[in-house]
């Protein structure tokens, strides 16, 4: 258990690493002033992304998951965050195509800067993922990205929480109970 254990967490440690601070503040600058937030994904990256919907709309900021059946239609005030590790996913990258096109804040988190996703998007996060030989044996597929990606938009929550003047308090009376 501690050699995949170590193995995920340094290199979890050093994608979040190569995150440009200004790439972090932007996004959460765009998140600010968006009136509501789509997120996509899918699979494992659509879960980190529902995963941090859940988190906004527990600090009260309308958030809607593109594709489930109550998702109002985006517009120009609106951002966009599509989370896709190769960024090739065709839906992923329609998504932001079509959001591009009525005018709303694109932004993509991938590990590659030159995908098609990349160059569909209006703000770009790039998790970089080393490759090398225990890869595959200890963080299969998208592994590293996702938990990275986890990881990175917790840390846009915390940060947002305090730019809203938000505490954990707040959110918890916004939290999913039921009865």
């Amino acid at each position: 258990m501690d050699e995949p254990l170590g193995y995920i967490l340094g290199k979890v440690e050093k994608a979040l690493k190569g995150i440009a601070n200004r790439d972090e503040e932007r996004f959460v600058e765009t998140l600010l002033k968006a009136k509501r937030v789509f997120v996509y994904g899918v699979g494992r990256s659509g879960l980190v992304a529902q995963t941090f919907g859940v988190r906004l709309v527990q600090l009260g900021v309308d958030t809607h998951f593109v594709g489930d059946a109550t998702t109002p239609i985006m517009k120009a005030d609106d951002l966009v965050l599509v989370v896709s590790g190769t960024g090739g996913t065709m839906s992923a990258i329609q998504t932001a195509n079509i959001a591009g096109r009525v005018g709303a804040s694109v932004v993509a988190i991938t590990t590659s800067k030159n995908s098609k996703l990349a160059h569909a998007a209006s703000q770009l996060i790039t998790i970089k993922v080393d490759e090398d030989s225990k890869r595959a044996k200890y963080a299969p597929l998208g592994t590293i990205f996702e938990i990275g990606a986890m990881v990175f938009l917790d840390t846009v929550i915390t940060d947002l929480m305090a730019r809203m003047g938000q505490d954990e308090g707040e959110m918890k009376a916004r939290h999913a109970i039921w009865v």
